[in-house]
């Protein structure tokens, strides 16, 4: 084998960071892996428009069957993006007994078992780090150094334009509507960022996440998924107030015979690493049971981290070609029964700190009537804010609990809702503290 060949579906931002590393760095790759890789045919809707990246006029097609059935391809790449037409095409390649490197979290999320499976019986290489984190090598981390651990606690910041958001609602005192605003224009979001701000985007990566990690896929709609759209510039504040930041935070853990895993904004003390984390940018925090604290920090998105991904991973496709080793090494759900699967703890399980901000009359009785209502559901006050409003108007309650169910929390804030000194919905923030500070 003189050369590996690359077979590239969709020519878009990833595609073309893709295809300008694999041809700026072509010979350190190909020193690295002991044979050149070579770009031998791109398939996109669009072949007119100028990417401001050179390739022959011959590399180009508009049919990704192209790609799919030429003998010459030895790794497909899929950066289409979507579900079903990725899907088929990541399918019809395996079939054909070609490897295959893709950055389609949602597709992994949601169609995972299969594609694992195919990869498993048609033996070949499935390469997916870029499907989390961009350019931050998790997967290859989880897969590689830490494999022998036992991971109990894993705490992510995975969503950029979610982050970019509550950092210029904390930095700049941006009200969420103008820091949406400004990520669509800055380019850090769609317009509109349903995916990124309602948690579906984070709760993709975390599925992928815990596939690995347990070896079992895991079903996306059985990940607790909520976003920020509720989180307001008096949160922000008190939350300041009480010692923490809100973050939009992927969770998991595991116990005995049990995990969970939830996708939430969350308040986290100030001076915990995670906090720290800004603008675009993702981190991971996680625990072995040997290792002990890891902490992975970089761009999570974007052409350029996500294509370094992308090309990593071909090139560790490549390797395994190179020296024989039939595909896949690692899937999750190799050698284990069809119908085999991880099930999560049930949100209502949860214990945590909650912090609550009511909307209420400013009129003698509230706090009683509110405080009575947690009480009756075993929910304990640790502090409270209250804070007056000349014109007697709603004022907002706000109140930190000690450690309570999730059950019995909502059940309290249902009927508080109701009364009809309350004239708005409540805003529920759970508080972490169930990790250790990460100081740098």
């Amino acid at each position: 084998m003189s050369q590996i060949n690359v077979g590239i579906i969709g020519f878009g931002t990833v595609g073309v960071g893709t295809v300008q590393l694999l041809l700026k760095n072509a010979d350190a790759i190909a020193k690295r892996i002991g044979e050149p890789l070579v770009i031998r045919k791109i398939a996109d809707l669009d072949t007119k428009t100028d990417r401001g990246v050179a390739v022959g006029k011959e590399v180009l097609t508009t049919n990704a069957m192209e790609v799919i059935d030429d003998p010459r391809i030895d790794v497909v790449v899929e950066l289409v993006g979507g579900l079903d037409k990725a899907r088929e095409f990541i399918l019809m390649a395996m079939e054909k007994g070609k490897h295959v490197v893709t950055a389609n979290k949602a597709l992994l999320a949601e169609f995972g078992r299969e594609i694992y499976c195919s990869a498993q019986a048609a033996g070949v290489h499935l390469g997916f780090e870029a499907s989390v984190g961009g350019g931050i090598p998790i997967l290859g981390a989880l897969q590689g150094g830490l494999a022998a651990n036992r991971i109990e606690t894993l705490v992510g910041i995975l969503n950029g334009t979610s982050n970019y958001i509550l950092t210029g609602m904390t930095r700049n005192g941006l009200s969420y509507e103008k820091a949406v605003e400004q990520a669509v224009k800055l380019g850090f979001a769609e317009d509109p960022p349903t995916l990124d701000v309602e948690g579906t985007d984070a709760a993709h990566k975390l599925t992928i996440l815990l596939s690995v990690i347990t070896g079992i896929p895991i079903p996306f709609k059985d990940i607790y998924c909520e976003g920020i759209g509720s989180i307001g510039l008096d949160d922000i504040g008190f939350a300041d107030n009480f010692g923490y930041r809100i973050k939009l935070l992927a969770i998991a853990r595991q116990g005995d015979g049990w995990i969970e895993a939830r996708v939430h904004p969350a308040m986290i003390p100030k001076d915990h690493i995670l906090a720290n984390v800004n603008e675009a940018y993702n981190a991971i925090y996680l625990e072995g049971d040997f290792v002990g604290a890891n902490l992975y920090y970089g761009l999570g998105a974007g052409g350029r981290p996500t294509a370094s991904a992308v090309v990593s991973d071909i090139m560790d496709v490549a390797r395994k070609m190179l020296q024989g080793v039939k595909g896949p090494v690692f899937s999750p759900g190799k050698n284990m029964s069809p119908l085999q699967a991880m099930q999560i703890r049930p949100m209502e399980e949860l214990t945590s700190i909650y912090y609550f901000r009511f909307s209420a009359l400013d009129s003698p009785g509230v706090l009683s009537k509110i405080a009575g209502i947690l009480g009756d559901h075993e929910i304990s006050v640790s502090s409270v804010i209250q804070k007056g409003r000349k014109d007697k108007g709603a004022v907002p309650v706000v109140m930190l609990t000690h450690e309570a169910l999730e059950r019995n929390v909502f059940k309290a804030i249902s009927l508080i809702d109701r009364l009809d000194i309350v004239t708005d919905k409540t805003v529920i923030i759970r508080v972490e503290e169930g990790f250790p500070n990460g100081n740098a």
